[in-house]
């Protein structure tokens, strides 16, 4: 009998114990996009649509280890990095991934929760931009953790190309710049491809929702399914631009919890 291989799709992130955010979100994403999905904890973090209240990090030895185990073992098609609370863990995780051949890195730099707490320690921005966005394929900044990695901020849909190029920090990685957080009825996210130096404007219309809690997280995992695929970077990202659109329309009609409710990342099987 022929056995079948998996794409296979490695999330390296913080635990949400409700469900709609960090590495939960991404093994939801991966599964319904068709990856076999795994994980590394780099923290247990007490939240839920409301906020956070705290965050119990994971020592930095032992993300590696679990990095390792999973590599060294079933190997991945492609990464997806989330939150890195500190300047420590930041530099294990680049040195540890830089010590495999993998091509889909997806970052997405998570600073804030979508409930505005902070989720990073404050020395570990600087380390993040300057030593570990320079390695990774593509990153996946909202408007306000664009303003913290550039020193300024964005005030204009206009605005966003140039802000990829720049952020792109010389043609170094590619940049999925989401608009969410501007005032614009017509969201314009923009992929700015340093492989091919083309910008690509990725359009859809704002829904009346509350049930945003870990949509840059499922974007940024849906980004690295679709390239563990094997699709091309743009395509990759106007597919997954268009799964996070269809889970967030899907989820708006779920009433759960009290605060900022998940998206549907099941949408395309049950409702």
């Amino acid at each position: 009998m022929i056995m079948k291989s998996y794409k296979r799709a490695l999330t390296i992130a913080g635990s949400d114990p409700s469900g709609g955010a960090g590495l939960q979100a991404d093994l939801k994403t991966f599964s319904a996009l068709g990856c076999y999905g795994m994980s590394a904890v780099v923290a247990v973090v007490d939240e839920n649509t409301v906020g956070v209240t705290g965050v119990h990090p994971v020592p930095a030895e032992f993300v590696v280890g679990q990095i390792r185990s999973v590599l060294d073992d079933i190997g991945t098609d492609a990464v997806k990095i989330g939150m890195l609370h500190s300047s420590e863990l930041i530099r294990a995780v680049k040195e540890t991934l830089g010590s495999y051949r993998i091509g889909n890195t997806v970052l997405d730099p998570v600073m804030v929760a979508t409930s505005g707490d902070p989720l990073l320690c404050d020395d570990a921005a600087a380390t993040l931009r300057d030593e570990l966005i320079p390695s990774v394929r593509v990153i996946t900044p909202n408007i306000p953790e664009a303003e913290i990695l550039l020193g300024r901020k964005i005030e204009s849909q206009d605005e966003l190309p140039d802000a990829a190029r720049e952020l792109s920090f010389g043609r170094r990685v590619s940049v999925l710049l989401k608009a969410g957080h501007l005032h614009d009825e017509q969201l314009t996210d923009i992929l700015y491809d340093a492989e091919t130096d083309t910008l690509l404007s990725l359009r859809s219309a704002r829904l009346a929702t509350r049930n945003t809690h870990g949509t840059g997280c499922t974007l940024s995992s849906a980004l690295a399914a679709y390239l563990a695929h094997g699709l091309p970077l743009d395509e990759a990202a106007v597919r997954a631009k268009e799964y996070i659109s269809q889970a967030i329309a899907a989820g708006a009609r779920y009433d759960i919890g009290h605060g900022h409710g998940p998206v549907h990342h099941f949408f395309g099987f049950w409702e």
